[in-house]
């Protein structure tokens, strides 16, 4: 169901019917939180009874075309989206949480990795830097932040994925994160089948990778 962060952004959040074995926050893709996120917060609380929770990353913005987001995302402040994340883990009031997300979600993912609020993020082929167009005194260098230590990291990439550069990605797996490699699979490969990118079997074992990891 639909609530509201403290900020006044949007957040839909499932639990579980017993006790949560854990929480997930997730930052959803570029085009926000939208009725596919819906149903990925409500299958992962069903299935894995988790409480999960999942933000909009354009709060107040929600109607933007995407040619206008993929210029915008440098206008995104770290400190606004990334404390709708924490804003996101009290709200859950559950513990472990973890932070998972998708394309530009999953960057931000990389960038709450090392808030101190984690056991383990995912980042779906989140932008390992911050696209030189993205680039803006708001936006910090996700691997920055994961050298500063909290969360285990995997990342799930494409490996013919221009968003995930192969030496960007060697960078992230030099700080420790595990990263799994899909032979070619292009951008957003995983979480909606819509796309033309969808491989219906890779994303069927990068979801069982990730529950596991989770687990």
């Amino acid at each position: 169901m639909r609530e509201v962060l403290p900020s006044g952004t949007p957040v839909e959040v499932v639990r579980p019917a017993g006790d949560p074995r854990r929480g997930l926050v997730m930052v959803p893709d570029i085009m926000g939180l939208r009725p596919l996120f819906d149903e990925h917060v409500a299958r992962l609380a069903r299935e894995h009874e988790w409480a999960v929770a999942a933000i909009e990353p354009w709060p107040g913005r929600e109607v933007l075309p995407l040619e206008e987001r993929l210029n915008l995302v440098g206008t995104i402040r770290d400190e606004d989206l990334l404390g709708d994340v924490r804003a996101a883990v009290d709200l859950l009031a559950v513990t472990p949480v973890a932070v998972l997300g998708f394309c530009m979600g999953g960057m931000y993912t990389l960038k709450a990795a090392g808030l101190g609020l984690f056991d383990r993020a995912v980042s779906f082929y989140g932008m390992v830097r911050v696209p030189e167009a993205w680039r803006a005194p708001e936006q910090g260098e996700p691997l920055d932040t994961i050298r500063t230590g909290g969360a285990a990291v995997m990342a799930i990439v494409g490996e013919r994925d221009p968003w995930t550069p192969p030496d960007e990605v060697a960078e992230l797996e030099a700080t420790g994160a595990t990263i799994v490699r899909y032979a070619d699979a292009e951008h957003g490969f995983v979480h909606d089948p819509a796309r033309p990118a969808h491989r219906a079997d890779d994303a069927a074992d990068a979801w069982r990778r990730v529950v596991a990891f989770l687990s």
